[in-house]
């Protein structure tokens, strides 16, 4: 994939307030957070992306968040209806953004459908229907961005990209629990050890790969398949149950 542009969103004021389930969450450091993020849109950067800044969010935690709100594909977006109520609101100030770049649409009642649960691929999407995106939500997505949506069932996760992200040349990342679905036929699929699955949620770039520090057997592997690795700290992310691909939205 070789997009032009990171759309980004500083971290707001009450990100210590963020939807988290992570054992060390009372231990995070907004300071922290702050400069890991600032790393973060530097390394987009220095990979040619132009860094596009929605308006800081200081009411809505979890803001920082950005590839929940919308998913983009062939020029359009579709602004999501998040599942969670709080989050809603945070998709204002993206489709405001947005609308000067892309044909934009927002997803309605009933549907539910978040970024974080969607693969992008040259020619398709791969979606989850998980506890953010419903099958309202890929029906409304497939129709306005007019792309096949393959889907991935399983109500016990959060976000897909959690544990399938896609690397180019027909490679992707999986952890064993979703390495042999047939959603991902065809594919060359590195599973990464149990102890290294949080660095499945990668960030690929062209021929260069973003992964969370900390997971070095998953990165040899990264490396092995013929990819550059990127390494950045996400300690703070983490524990807002965030990771490498739910700061930005590539386009």
């Amino acid at each position: 994939m070789n997009p032009k542009r990171a759309l980004v969103r500083d971290i707001g004021d009450r990100y210590k307030s963020c939807l988290s389930t992570h054992p060390l969450h009372s231990t995070l450091d907004l300071n922290l957070a702050r400069e890991q993020h600032m790393a973060y849109c530097s390394a987009l950067k220095e990979l040619g992306l132009e860094i596009i800044r929605v308006p800081r969010d200081d009411e809505r935690p979890d803001s920082v968040f950005v590839e929940d709100n919308v998913v983009v594909h062939g020029g359009k977006a579709i602004i999501c209806r998040m599942a969670k109520m709080s989050r809603r609101g945070e998709e204002t100030g993206v489709e405001t953004v947005l609308k000067q770049y892309l044909k934009v649409k927002r997803a309605t009642s009933p549907a539910t459908v978040e970024g974080g649960d969607v693969v992008h691929l040259d020619n398709k999407l791969i979606s989850g229907i998980s506890q953010r995106t419903n099958p309202e939500g890929i029906a409304q997505m497939q129709e306005w961005l007019e792309v096949p949506v393959a889907t991935i069932f399983d109500p016990s996760i959060m976000h897909l990209k959690s544990y399938v992200t896609y690397l180019g040349r027909k490679i992707m990342i999986a952890t064993e629990r979703y390495a042999t679905h047939p959603a991902l036929e065809g594919f060359q699929i590195i599973i990464p050890p149990s102890n290294n699955e949080y660095a499945a949620d990668t960030l690929a770039v062209g021929e260069t790969v973003l992964m969370a520090e900390g997971y070095p057997e998953a990165h040899k592997m990264v490396e092995e398949a013929g990819f550059d690795v990127v390494v950045l700290n996400v300690s703070e992310i983490q524990k807002c149950d965030g990771a490498l691909t739910c700061m930005s939205v590539l386009f």
